[in-house]
């Protein structure tokens, strides 16, 4: 089965944003693509979000969920209480579309919830009000522990999850024969339905709930509320705030009383989490830490475009709707959640979560150096941690390197200067003057050679910093025909012309450096003797050829060959003549079969 988040390799474009993006690097490098290495990844989805072309992927469960169901079994929908933020409005509609899904019934993963606060609050009342655990309501949380900060697991809370505790509940209500599927925000809930088969059955995220729409031709503006579709076994209360930052701690009895309360500390975002987990001394308080930015709203498998503020304002509204109104809501289950704290992982017929650090390595200080090195990093002053390679420094990206997570070519810099290198290399040795312009018509870069045509120095001036005076100083205080440059900007494939400039024959190719910005040409002196000479052979090796050809039509093209052999010593006699008139420089288009 398919990883919950992949690359669609065809469409990735090395732009390393999703490495840049993934708070634990677990994104590998190789042939310019972008791999996901399933060992290293925490299912947060910032990759899904970030990448601008839609390689990374949450696997689509949807026809896995239709097989299932087609089989007739009793099909509960567990939904996130997100829902009230990606679905605003719209409620009503909602429940009445999941019907028409096929699904039996409807219930709410934030019972689920509920049950899992009660658990806590029973530990916290018993333990003198002390609770040191880091909540595992967030998957991808509890990935983070288990696989960066192994030191943290025994602090992991021995409850499940929200949805895993639901989903234990709805067996225990229906019994086993039941098929649970998940509907919400979360990517990382995919994980949690393949490590612990049954609870859930299977996950969704609203995107993929809203493509199943599509499929179904369900339109949920045009869809009436059926005023019957009602939540199993009733509605969930205050514990729908979860999905929040600080919900969970607003709906534990003991902590939701308080503004500040010092016993928890509620956290969102992967960058706020690492932060609170690396303080490995703060372990006297009970830690809600959610992995996407504001809590489970904003998480990857959400559709709408809405900001974080509208989604908190939406949830907690909906929330203090439904606790103001008259509906009989879910108040827990006293006997269920003591259950629950007794027997943790082991209702879903599994383990507490363990240590997953298998791919953590070392390396010295002599190995990142020859890293570095490697990467062009010679001294501390060329690390420049531009992060354009999608790590925060250069000796993030020289470990990951070491690791094999990394290309060279990932190093921006790098490759810029060796492309510099390059051009600058090739502008100094190519025998012929070569000139680079903006779109201003300023020089961008140039040859001494180039100078040596049009420069009117003197010889003893020439050198390698005067190269660098002329930069940015306009072509036209070097050229007669600045004017040719502009032309050729608009032109898909600049041209080739032949000039007389100064008693000299120069032939000029324009060339596009980079379509509309920049601008090259390189100029030929054809009057240098070794062009000269190639000329002549070449018209006398065309000579010869055409008169063995004339012996053998000598009858029928006599009068031809003679004509084309007095066109061609013509054209000699014209490529060594050099005219001294200094005022009349000729710019004339190169005729093709012209050599």
């Amino acid at each position: 089965m398919q990883y919950p988040i992949y690359t669609e390799v065809t469409s990735c474009r090395d732009c390393y944003k999703c490495v840049r993006a993934c708070p634990t690097k677990a994104i590998q490098i190789k042939d310019g693509h972008a791999m996901i290495i399933k060992e290293r990844c925490v299912f947060c989805g910032k990759c899904v979000h970030v990448c601008p072309n839609s390689a990374k992927k949450i696997r689509d469960d949807v026809s896995r969920v239709r097989l299932a169901m087609s089989s007739g079994k009793r099909t509960i929908c567990s939904l996130a209480p997100s829902y009230a933020s990606e679905f605003k409005g719209e409620e009503g509609k909602l429940l009445t579309a999941l019907k028409m899904l096929g699904f039996s019934d409807i219930s709410e993963t934030a019972i689920g919830a509920q049950i899992v606060s009660e658990a806590i609050d029973m530990y916290v009342a018993s333990n003198n009000g002390e609770c040191s655990w880091i909540g595992t309501a967030c998957p991808s949380v509890v990935e983070l522990v288990k696989k960066y900060y192994p030191e943290s697991v025994k602090r992991l809370a021995p409850v499940p999850s929200p949805l895993e505790v639901h989903s234990a509940y709805l067996r225990k209500l229906y019994g086993d024969e039941i098929i649970i599927v998940f509907i919400g925000p979360c990517a990382a809930k995919k994980h949690e339905a393949d490590m612990y088969p049954g609870y859930p059955d299977f996950a969704l995220t609203f995107h993929e709930l809203r493509r199943w729409f599509e499929i179904a031709g369900i339109n949920l503006e045009d869809v009436e509320v059926d005023e019957s579709v009602r939540f199993i076994p009733s509605k969930a209360g205050l514990s729908s705030l979860y999905p929040i930052e600080g919900g969970q701690i607003a709906t534990s009895k003991i902590w939701g009383n308080d503004i500040i309360h010092p016993k928890a500390i509620a956290l969102s975002g992967m960058d706020q989490v690492i932060s609170a987990l690396r303080e490995k001394h703060e372990e006297t308080a009970f830690l809600e830490l959610l992995g996407c930015d504001g809590g489970c709203i904003s998480g990857p498998g959400t559709e709408r475009d809405y900001s974080i503020a509208f989604r908190k304002k939406a949830s907690s509204d909906y929330t203090a709707c439904r606790i103001s109104s008259e509906d009989d809501l879910f108040e827990g289950d006293e006997d269920f959640a003591k259950e629950v704290l007794e027997k943790g992982y082991t209702i879903l017929g599994g383990k507490q979560p363990g240590v997953e650090n298998a791919f953590a390595r070392k390396y010295s200080e002599d190995d990142i150096k020859r890293a570095l090195v490697e990467l062009g990093k010679l001294s501390k002053e060329d690390e420049l941690n531009c992060g354009g390679c999608g790590y925060n420094t250069c000796r993030e990206m020289a470990i990951a390197y070491l690791d094999g997570m990394a290309e060279i070519e990932m190093c921006v810099t790098k490759m810029r200067k060796e492309a510099q290198s390059k051009v600058d290399v090739l502008l100094r040795t190519i025998p012929m003057g070569v000139v680079i312009v903006d779109s201003d018509l300023k020089i961008a870069d140039c040859n001494l050679q180039f100078l040596d045509l049009f420069g009117d120095m003197e010889e003893g001036f020439l050198d390698q910093g005067m190269l660098e005076m002329v930069k940015g100083l306009p072509v036209e205080r070097f050229v007669p025909f600045a004017d040719k440059f502009k032309d050729q900007f608009f032109l898909s494939h600049p041209g080739q012309y032949r000039m007389h400039y100064k008693d000299k024959f120069i032939r000029v190719t324009f060339f596009l450096v980079e379509k509309k910005r920049l601008l090259g040409a390189m100029f030929n002196d054809i009057t240098n003797p070794t062009i000269r000479r190639e000329t002549v052979v070449k018209k006398a090796e065309d000579v010869i050829q055409k008169s063995l050809e004339t012996v053998q039509q000598i009858a029928s093209l006599l009068g031809e060959n003679a004509a084309e052999t007095e066109i061609m010593l013509n054209s000699l006699i014209d490529a060594f003549s050099v005219h001294t008139d200094s005022g009349n420089n000729d710019f004339a288009l190169e005729d093709d079969g012209d050599s």
